[in-house]
């Protein structure tokens, strides 16, 4: 075997290395993309985990605040503990960085007991700078910088950011902590510096030696405010909550090689058609078909071995560029202000790189078997082989209903493994399904071109070989099927972002300071600001909105709280069905589609978690305050644009029950215990890990926070947003003199540059499809040239029973015409099939939001049509060759 691989198999490789080297390069695309975007994650994650580590330290316990900070006095319990050999305090907020230059930098600060700190993070302990101040690491207003806030924060003097007033700190020296931009202060200095004294974010544990760890937290009776950690919860939980999006991905990438498997094949076909009498003698001469079979797999072997190869060091090569480039985000927002470095993995190489063996193995079994079953005697004479036979279509049909049933199975960890299983049966029992659908539809076109010569032919011959023409067009019918159900998810995700950007941005103008919701509780517009903002000339009424973070679950990335008006819930929010009544004494909240499968909260139920979570931060008599805080009230529907501005003095409203605005009249006198009622469900295509949504007067009465995040404006009739701006901005310059640290923004604004992000994320989809339907033609091109080579001595007979070459050629660009018609029918369907399951399956089951199905039928149509005109014309170049002289004297073989 291998002598005949060194002779015969590398001689025929050499002599179309052009078109072998195409099968190469498919295989190589697809084992670098999947590689690329395997170690692209895996270096993200591991710099990710690297840096909270060096953050957080290695306690043995990390006790966390649900939702802001908790009480310091929880810290001499902990401390004094008989279990606890060391704890550390730690309050750690994000706020932004003014350098001396004006740049705006996002910084985390982190306040720690530099007594302590250094035995549990010792990355965390401050070293001051060179002829720095003895007690520099407790002075107040000095801060030491990690690498990356050194690099984008140079000199010696910064401005950290509170609410809208920039405080004045010194740069006193450094701390050895990896990852984005970080400051470390001593943590009365944070306290008295940020107005949060008394506070603390977390406190770090490192217990006995021997201590039970289930038993001491049990001991702590901690507060329903606080929850305890292992301190590698947050890479976990990152890593879990990204697995998903790493899956889809990965499987996104894989298109490219399950495509290359088709173009393997269809080299291969060709190969074997053309070296049919070679086989055929070597069959003579004692090479059995078995042997012939592993000839041809060790040369389709051959191609993916090269292939993969190649594949994982271009996939090594685009993954170091794109973490020097574009970091270790790839859009899903795990990872943004990550830069790791590439983390090679031997192990994952091995694994791409036998898929890419096993695709070009998958591609060139056909052929294998093609080159087994060839009879050498009728070979030799150019009879070629009978046609091929057509699978049963009731194992299509079979095939299909598994891929029905397995697209309604759970997730697995996570991940939709049900829902890809059930695409992949029903690629392959469509594709199966060929010869059967090629039957069905032209026993009823045959009729119909009965007295024409030429359609007659094509139509007679895709009818009598329809295994032949099913294998022709089965890369077609992938290909396609593929690039359908792409495009009709892009366009129904689209869809559905473009409605949802219409609920959600009513306003003219929206105004804010933080680019992101991680520094909500540092970063906000104060109640003096906000009132004097709604008496503005121009402003004919205003919306508050106020976003903090609430972790629920310590295996789950923390929820975003949001507070804002909700006097019209159906109207303020993309209800996924109508609103309920809220029973008396409930508090009414609405949740995103996450809240729902990550957490459970159904509509119709009481959300106990949320309850716990506010039990500690209610003062007496705030939870009934909040109930009577209009929250709960019937409110007669309004013109929006009729309304005053919001009132921070807003005092309990008395009303009739609710029938659907999600507000009932509540009594009572209880202090704590208050009940949360999840009145809807809305779609949040802004945050994957989960939202809750409540009045803004309920959420002021349980808290006592009046902070505000996001303003949005509605102008007075006859004002510009150009004047706007300039008057919202004077009056922050009046009360703060930091005009500048405002952002403004139209709604069209933010709905331009949100479809510009969301293209841009989805063009990879695009360039795939497109490498997808070339693939699939170049394999119709090469099925075409193996047919018309074995066909020679047809093609002679018909030129000397009077046809011309033209209509020769036209003979069989009909005849491509009428197999990738039926390619295009049965990819047009497969591909809606599959849409529905990435729509409908894949797409909550991975990110838990829905969306409405929509089918672009213009460009559906458009593709079909690009895909039968391109097949049509391929047929015609590639049996150019058979119609020359060399057919006419074929027929002289059998004289």
């Amino acid at each position: 075997m291998l002598a005949l691989l060194s002779t015969f198999s590398w001689q025929e490789l050499l002599h179309h290395k052009w078109r072998n080297a195409a099968a190469v390069v498919a295989v190589m695309l697809g084992v670098a993309l999947a590689f690329s975007v395997q170690l692209i994650n895996a270096s993200a994650l591991a710099e990710f985990s690297q840096a909270v580590r060096s953050v957080n330290g290695q306690p043995d316990l990390e006790l966390r605040a649900v939702r802001g900070g908790f009480d310091e006095a929880v810290y001499a319990r902990v401390a004094n503990h008989p279990q606890v050999a060391l704890a550390s305090p730690v309050l750690e907020f994000s706020t932004y960085a003014v350098a001396a230059g004006g740049q705006r930098v996002a910084l985390r600060v982190v306040g720690v007991d530099a007594l302590v700190v250094a035995a549990l993070a010792p990355a965390l302990m401050p070293v001051p700078s060179a002829g720095a101040e003895r007690l520099a690491l407790l002075a107040p207003g000095a801060v030491f910088l990690n690498a990356a806030a050194r690099q984008n924060l140079p000199g010696e003097r910064l401005q950290l950011q509170s609410g809208l007033q920039l405080l004045d700190v010194r740069v006193a020296g450094s701390v050895s902590a990896g990852g984005a931009a970080l400051a470390v202060m001593d943590i009365g200095a944070a306290q008295e510096l940020f107005g949060r004294l008394g506070q603390l974010s977390r406190i770090d544990i490192r217990l006995q030696p021997g201590a039970d760890r289930a038993a001491f937290i049990t001991s702590l009776q901690l507060p329903a405010g606080i929850t305890a950690t292992e301190p590698g919860d947050d890479a976990q939980r990152v890593s879990n909550l990204s697995r998903a999006y790493r899956v889809n991905l990965t499987v996104l990438a894989l298109v490219a090689l399950f495509t290359g498997a088709f173009l393997v094949f269809s080299v291969l076909s060709l190969s074997v058609a053309k070296r049919a009498q070679q086989f055929a003698l070597l069959g003579v001469l004692g090479l059995t078909g078995r042997e012939r079979l592993r000839l041809v797999l060790w040369e389709s072997a051959l191609l993916g071995t090269v292939g993969s190869a190649a594949g994982i060091a271009l996939g090594t090569a685009l993954a170091a560029l794109a973490l020097r480039v574009l970091g270790g985000d790839l859009g899903g927002g795990y990872f943004s202000g990550v830069a790791p470095a590439l983390q090679w993995n031997a192990g994952a190489a091995a694994v791409y790189g036998l898929l890419g063996v096993a695709a070009a193995l998958v591609g060139g079994w056909w052929p294998a078997r093609a080159a087994q079953k060839l009879p050498p005697a009728q070979t030799l004479k150019g009879l070629g082989a009978p046609p091929a036979g057509g699978t049963p279509y009731r194992l299509s049909l079979l095939l299909m209903a598994a891929a029905g049933l397995l697209a309604l199975t759970p997730p697995v960890f996570g991940i939709a493994l049900g829902a890809y299983l059930s695409v992949g049966l029903l690629l392959v029992g469509g594709i199966s399904a060929l010869p059967w659908l090629i039957a069905l539809l032209y026993d009823r076109i045959a009729p119909h071109v009965s007295r024409r010569l030429l359609p007659l032919l094509a139509v007679e011959r895709a009818r009598r070989v329809r295994g032949s023409a099913a294998v022709a067009v089965s890369g077609v019918v992938a290909s396609l099927s593929l690039a359908v159900a792409l495009t009709v998810m892009v366009a129904s995700f689209r869809d559905s972002v473009t409605h949802w950007l219409d609920v959600v941005l009513p306003a003219d103008l929206y105004v804010r300071t933080a680019s992101t919701s991680a520094a909500s509780d540092t970063v906000f517009f104060s109640p003096a600001f906000v009132q004097a903002l709604a008496q503005l000339t121009g402003v004919a009424r205003l919306s508050t909105l106020r976003v903090s973070s609430l972790l629920l679950d310590p295996n789950q990335p923390a929820v975003a709280l949001i507070a804002r008006d909700l006097q019209d819930p159906a109207g303020s929010l993309p209800l996924v069905g109508s609103a309920l009544a809220v029973p008396a004494g409930h508090v009414a909240i609405y949740v995103s589609e996450p809240m729902v499968d990550l957490y459970g909260a159904r509509p119709g139920t009481v959300f106990a978690p949320l309850s716990q979570s506010f039990t500690a931060l209610a003062p007496d008599g705030r939870a009934q305050a909040a109930m009577n805080s209009g929250a709960n009230e019937a409110t007669p529907k309004k013109d929006p644009r009729s309304e005053g501005p919001p009132r921070a003095s807003d005092g309990p409203l008395v009303g009739h029950p609710s029938t659907g605005s999600g507000r009932t009249e509540t009594r009572g006198d209880k202090r704590g215990g208050e009940q949360f009622y999840v009145a809807g469900v809305w779609r949040d295509y802004a945050r994957q890990f989960g939202a809750i949504a409540m009045d803004r007067r309920d959420f002021e009465a349980l808290t006592g926070d009046r902070r505000v995040n996001d303003l949005a404006l509605w102008r007075a009739p006859g004002a510009g947003d150009a004047q706007l701006q300039q008057a919202v901005r004077a009056l922050a310059q009046a009360q703060t003199g930091s005009g500048e640290l405002i952002e403004f923004a139209s709604s069209g604004q933010i709905r331009a540059t949100s479809l510009r992000i969301f293209d841009r994320s989805f063009a990879v989809t695009y360039w795939l499809q497109a490498v997808a339907i070339a693939i699939g033609l170049f394999g119709v091109a090469a099925s075409f040239s193996a047919q018309v080579l074995a066909r020679r001595k047809e093609f002679g007979l018909l030129a000397h029973l009077g046809l011309t070459r033209r209509q020769i050629l036209t003979l069989v660009a009909g005849e491509g015409a009428a197999w990738t018609l039926a390619g295009a029918l049965a990819g047009l369907g497969l591909g809606l099939s599959v849409s529905l399951v990435l729509v409908h399956v894949v797409n909550p089951q991975s990110f838990h939001w829905t969306m409405d199905l929509a089918l672009p039928w213009a460009r559906l149509l458009g593709l079909c049509a690009a895909v039968i005109l391109a097949g049509t014309v391929t047929a015609w170049l590639a049996g150019r060759a058979a119609a020359g002289k060399d057919a006419v004297l074929a027929v002289k073989e059998d004289w």
